[in-house]
């Protein structure tokens, strides 16, 4: 059983993959939801549709919109937050770090003067 899930116009479609039968079945719904996209005229970027494995035991089965294959990906940004294939968090910390130093950086670039105070309210 496939789920859709859509944020703006953001859209992902997801299942469990055990086998090829199941993984057949997810190619035909992604084939459906394109041919509804053509029809209706609201095209998919195929260039920013991702397909991510998850899960240890995975088979990593190919998947093809208007006959391009889906890049596969091991992390992806969504709505800020770094999901990664095996669910750990070091992707979102090493990205809240780098964004951290960055902030870092810029103030100790810009600020001249940095007492306490001030740089507790930055």
């Amino acid at each position: 059983m496939q789920s859709i899930l859509k944020f703006a116009d953001d859209t992902k479609i997801f299942s469990k993959i055990s086998n090829k039968t199941s993984s057949n079945t997810l190619q035909d719904d992604l084939t459906k939801l394109v041919q509804w996209s053509h029809d209706w005229q609201m095209e998919f970027n195929i260039q920013k549709c991702k397909v991510m494995h998850m899960g240890h035991s995975n088979t990593g089965y190919k998947y093809l919109i208007d006959n391009q294959y889906l890049q596969e990906v091991r992390d992806e940004k969504d709505l800020g937050i770094m999901i990664s294939s095996d669910l750990k968090s070091a992707a979102q910390v090493v990205e809240a770090c780098k964004k951290a130093n960055r902030a870092l950086g810029m103030i100790s670039h810009t600020i001249k003067y940095k007492s306490k105070s001030v740089l507790l309210s930055l």
